[in-house]
């Protein structure tokens, strides 16, 4: 068999139950046959709960207190990036694209970067940039993707901002946009998109891969693509009638919806309550974006049924990839994978959104695998993490990585050997600019437990996944689990001792 090729999906905010396979009642019919033709890892986490620092651990498989994107608003080197997976495959004879939203370096950056995906910087790659970027040798993508800001006006903005404004509607689409088409319940950032379809940047992130995967792609070398799409990451803006497609009054809300912070380490209180640091613009940002209040019930229906809808959106896309691979031959010799950069409390504990509370709902993440003798139907719930995607690239390849790996390869689960792991391992080096306060998290994740410590102090939580799946009673202090928090905490102490200094944001994204 030739050497395969690699498409690699990601949404963003994705949480790991958030599938029809998983037993919510959200319709994902592709993503769901995928899992069934191929393998589906239930205890998956992601290797940070935020955007960036996951996205750069993912590309370069280091932790990312390793990579040094320890937190959105930090750029990943150059250097670093152009040894991450595409690159390396690159450099092996692999053609190499990216689509969609990438954030490996700042959006919303203060000062000059010289970066495509700054704003400030952006209006310097012109029509004809299309990269290479980040060891991608062709990239078609877009900045921010989340739409509480509206698409840059050209000659800012990427690919995605020049064909939205290329119509020659951009100040109605941005109208249509905000125009919200039903009643939400006054529910958090939540409406019904007027926006039309065709302008979307779900479908517009389909197109232009399977553009590149028809007809631009270099059809004498293998390919590796990774397909990005923005959503369902807030704001909770999915269009019509894909925002119907959920009824609010039949989604599955959380057992657990009131916080209880006198129950949790002093962190969780702190990094809702707290005032960000930071120029007044990022301050404000911070409060009124990435900051939830409390919902009602009525109006957390509304969040979930927006986010599901959103989810569905994606999942016809996946579906046209997957069509398009079977009408050209090479579903035989491709490998799909499908993933996020990390999930959403959605409501869980009375939270939405993220931060350094790491709940399943945002900790674990979807992954699902299909291709070439990957067992059918296979459920694996050995602990993995998605830093764990370029290893398993590397082997299926045959390719050396060029830079030390944290992540180790999944191939004997897709061949369908009794393969074991102890544990999956998550960070964040959180600076005070973000909620006041300076975190230095680590976590890990085993089949049955989870412990969360915060390195500076010791403090931490803990959690039996097996008897308090809800994680309702942190047993951190409870002398009954000293052995096991003895054997997690060795854990936690295994992360490899290559930590870089921590660096000072460009942005707050």
């Amino acid at each position: 068999m030739s050497r395969p090729n690699f498409i690699f999906i990601t949404a963003d905010q994705h949480r790991g139950d958030c599938l029809g396979v998983e037993g919510r009642n959200v319709k994902t019919p592709n993503l769901d046959q995928m899992a069934k033709e191929g393998t589906r890892f239930t205890s998956a986490i992601c290797p940070s709960p935020v955007c960036q620092p996951s996205r750069a651990s993912i590309l370069t498989g280091q932790l990312c207190r390793t990579n040094g994107v320890h937190d959105n608003g930090i750029d990943l080197d150059y250097e670093t990036g152009e040894k991450g997976f595409a690159g390396t495959l690159r450099d092996a004879g692999y053609d190499t694209a990216y689509f969609g939203k990438g954030h490996f370096s700042s959006y919303d950056a203060r000062v000059e970067t010289g970066r495509p995906e700054a704003v400030i910087s952006s209006h310097a790659f012109g029509e004809d940039w299309y990269g290479p970027y980040m060891g991608f040798n062709h990239v078609e993508m877009m900045i921010h993707g989340h739409n509480y800001f509206t698409p840059q006006k050209p000659p800012k903005g990427l690919h995605f901002e020049r064909f939205y404004y290329g119509s020659g509607r951009g100040d109605e689409l941005n109208a249509l946009y905000k125009q919200n088409g039903g009643d939400t319940k006054g529910a958090a950032q939540t409406w019904h998109s007027q926006l039309p379809l065709i302008y979307h940047n779900t479908p517009w992130t389909a197109d232009r891969a399977l553009e590149w995967i028809k007809f631009k792609r270099d059809q004498d070398k293998p390919f590796v693509t990774w397909i990005s799409f923005p959503d369902p990451h807030h704001p909770f803006d999915c269009p019509e009638p894909w925002s119907r497609l959920h009824d609010p009054k039949e989604v599955d809300l959380p057992k657990n919806r009131s916080r209880d912070f006198e129950k949790r380490p002093s962190w969780h209180k702190a990094v809702v309550e707290n005032t960000p640091q930071g120029d007044p613009e990022s301050v404000r940002i911070r409060q009124e974006y990435s900051r939830i209040e409390p919902q009602t019930d009525d109006q957390l229906r509304e969040i979930i049924a927006n986010t599901y809808g959103q989810i569905s959106f994606i999942d016809d896309q996946v579906g046209r990839i997957m069509n398009t691979l079977r009408e050209l031959g090479l579903d035989e010799n491709t490998y799909i994978i499908y993933s996020a950069d990390h999930g959403d409390w959605l409501g869980d504990h009375g939270l939405v959104l993220k931060g350094p509370m790491f709940y399943d709902g945002l900790l674990r993440i979807p992954l699902l695998v299909k291709g070439p003798g990957v067992p059918e139907g296979q459920v694996v719930d050995e602990p993995v993490s998605n830093i764990d995607v370029g290893p398993t690239l590397f082997d299926l390849a045959g390719v050396a990585p060029q830079l030390c790996q944290h992540g180790e390869s999944l191939r004997p689960f897709l061949e369908g050997k009794s393969a074991t792991r102890d544990y999956a391992m998550s960070e964040w080096e959180l600076l005070a600019n973000r909620a006041g306060i300076a975190l230095s998290m680590r976590v890990v994740r085993t089949k049955t437990d989870k412990l969360s410590m915060n390195m500076e102090t010791g403090e931490g939580e803990m959690y039996d996944l097996v008897n308090d799946p809800d994680e309702m009673i942190n047993v951190f202090e409870d002398p009954s689990y000293a052995a096991r928090r003895a054997e997690l905490e060795e854990f936690l102490a295994q992360r490899p001792d290559d930590i870089t200094p921590n660096r000072v944001p460009v942005g707050p994204a």
